[in-house]
């Protein structure tokens, strides 16, 4: 009786998870030297501070060799107002201390504030 509940709540659980996870719609930033950035049009949120926070998935560009190094993916948040940022995860794992920074010559960053904070939220 105990592992027909287990598995039923695990299958809810499942189920409930895949139902909250919305269609992923990737937005490519203009490349630079360092590589490509995308940011999750459906990821947006402004949470209750005020700020904004985006999905966001970053390629370097192939070393020198040719070789294809490995993306990471980030959750950003950003302060529009200041046009700062910082990484609340990557690849999954929580940045728990860490700090606003200004993007400053970091083409793909600016370019990622720049679209998000100017993007309409939806629904």
């Amino acid at each position: 009786m105990i592992r027909r509940l287990l598995v039923l709540f695990i299958a809810l659980f499942c189920f409930v998870g895949i139902s909250w996870a919305g269609p992923v719609e990737w937005i490519e930033v203009p490349a630079t030297d360092a590589g490509q950035q995308w940011w999750d049009r459906g990821s947006i949120r402004d949470n209750k501070n005020g700020l904004r926070t985006v999905l966001s998935r970053f390629t370097p560009a192939p070393s020198e060799d040719g070789e294809q190094r490995q993306g990471e993916l980030y959750v950003m948040e950003l302060d529009c107002g200041q046009s700062l940022y910082r990484d609340k995860q990557v690849n999954g794992i929580p940045r728990f201390r860490s700090t606003f920074q200004a993007a400053e010559n970091d083409g793909l960053i600016v370019s990622v504030i720049e679209a998000v904070c100017n993007e309409p939220l939806s629904g």
